[in-house]
């Protein structure tokens, strides 16, 4: 089981002409993804990858029957092209593009809220690594080599620290079940705890590593959610310990601003709902395969 994607979702990449696009569909075709079409407009007619390519969205829902867009379209066009496929019935979309104008992502959100639950558009990203289940399917830019199918999820704001935590438990024989990069942006489509509910509710999902850093109260609402929704165990890492307050560092979403959001904060906030604490980023995986030899003898 997987949250999110599997073997069987169609996947339309919105961008799939341009060379990062192209590059990173022909990987996800690879690995077993099911790449059924691009988008770009002026475009339409034409073939990449041996998969057609319509000018919208919409051509390409009706053509194929995708359900999910992965998105290479440059900052000033993003927020345009994700409203797009929400409008189109795409029900899950990852937006890998970075540099995003947060008030273009406010837009976005304000656009999603007008549909009702049942027909929202769920949004990951922007500027993220995108989704994986190994074994079955990718829509991102994540190396899949390093992802061994298994029953841990992971969710974190840094793609880099992510593919880390994945490498490090592959050599320790843990496996993946899902894992979700939400991006480091200050406004973006999916939270801690928005994935962190997926991955309670799904039942091939023993526990999950959750990767943090400074800046923004998400860690903080995730703490809260774990507090009162999880039964599943929960290990984290936060980046950022030695960043100065006040200073950007990195991610457009990695700036201190209030109680709460400096590393050792967030750190002091996990730690009080129960949630392990891996002390560096080198440990993630002995952190988690820790936990789970507690859970196995408790």
């Amino acid at each position: 089981m997987a949250i999110l994607i599997d073997e069987t979702t169609k996947i339309v990449v919105q961008g799939i002409s341009g060379r990062i696009g192209q590059f990173h569909s022909q990987e996800m075709i690879e690995a077993g993804s099911r790449v059924v079409a691009g988008v770009t407009p002026g475009k339409g007619g034409t073939t990449v990858l041996n998969r057609p390519v319509f000018d919208t969205v919409r051509q390409a829902v009706a053509a194929t029957g995708a359900e999910a867009s992965l998105l290479f379209v440059p900052p000033p066009f993003a927020a345009d092209a994700i409203m797009e496929a929400a409008d189109c019935g795409i029900r899950t979309a990852v937006c890998v593009t970075d540099g995003i104008p947060a008030q273009d992502m406010m837009r976005v959100k304000r656009f999603l809220r007008r549909y009702p639950k049942d027909r929202k558009m769920r949004l990951i990203g922007p500027n993220c690594a995108g989704i994986i289940s190994p074994g079955k399917a990718f829509m991102g830019i994540m190396p899949p080599h390093i992802y061994t199918p298994g029953r841990i999820g992971i969710v974190g704001r840094s793609g880099t620290l992510g593919y880390e935590a994945a490498s490090q438990m592959q050599a320790l024989g843990i496996g993946v079940s899902t894992s979700v990069g939400i991006g480091g942006d200050p406004i973006n489509g999916s939270s801690f705890r928005d994935i962190l509910e997926l991955f309670e509710a799904d039942p091939e999902t023993d526990a999950v590593m959750m990767i943090g850093e400074i800046g923004g109260p998400q860690e903080a609402e995730a703490a809260a959610f774990v507090r009162d929704h999880m039964t599943k165990p929960v290990v984290a890492y936060v980046a950022g310990l030695s960043a100065p307050k006040g200073r950007k560092m990195g991610h457009a979403g990695a700036i201190i601003s209030a109680f709460g959001e400096s590393a050792q904060e967030k750190v002091e906030l996990l730690s009080a709902v129960g949630i392990t604490v891996a002390p560096n980023p080198s440990v993630m995986g002995e952190t988690m395969a820790a936990v789970l030899e507690r859970q196995a003898a408790a």
